[in-house]
């Protein structure tokens, strides 16, 4: 009887140690963290899918490479996201295609907790534009490159103001390779069509 008492105390000490980093990780966590890692999943989701069309549709070979490293990238950052949405006792948004009003309303709330416009976040686009494009891969640079210019200034918001050590390391890698694939993909905008993207380059700090 003894034994199982004791058993049954060291199961609720082990629940409670597991239990208590998690908690404690909520509390720390700020409107921006919770806000920033809610609409960076689908935000991420979108790129996979655009880089998806990209991988099937693309006329470069540049774009394809591109388009496959986007996909294996950003599928490794939704689950970090999502493991980090778990810890905060978050639950990711829908992409606008999906979510109804309801999850419009909650991003333009999230984009107003991170200071940013619905446009600003780069979620404001029809993916469909993309699909049987023509040219393709100057409409997959230029609608890439305004999604990228999004991340890097919600990203840029996280680190500014959020206070999850995790979450802003994941937006520093976020500023840091979205900001080199805008430059690449300008400067093959320039080489294959006359000029980078109308949407221009890295937005500024």
């Amino acid at each position: 009887m003894k034994k199982q008492v004791l058993a049954a105390t060291l199961a609720m000490v082990a629940a409670a140690a597991v239990g208590a980093p998690t908690a404690a990780a909520a509390s720390k966590a700020n409107a921006v963290d919770r806000a920033f890692v809610r609409e960076m999943v689908p935000h991420h989701q979108m790129a996979v899918e655009m880089a998806q069309m990209a991988e099937m549709q693309g006329e470069h070979a540049e774009i394809k490479t591109l388009a496959a490293a986007i996909v294996e990238d950003q599928n490794a950052e939704i689950k970090a996201l999502k493991r980090i949405a778990r810890r905060l006792g978050v639950t990711p948004a829908k992409m606008p295609s999906e979510g109804g009003m309801h999850a419009h309303d909650q991003m333009m709330r999230d984009a107003d907790t991170l200071g940013l416009s619905m446009d600003e976040m780069g979620m404001d686009m029809d993916m469909k534009e993309l699909d049987g494009a023509n040219p393709f891969d100057r409409e997959f640079i230029d609608m890439m490159v305004m999604h990228h210019q999004g991340a890097i200034r919600m990203a840029r918001a996280e680190r500014r103001n959020g206070r999850d050590a995790q979450l802003r390391r994941i937006a520093r890698s976020i500023v840091l390779a979205q900001a080199k694939e805008i430059r690449q993909m300008n400067a093959w905008r320039k080489q294959w069509y006359g000029a980078p993207s109308p949407s221009g380059g890295v937005p500024g700090a």
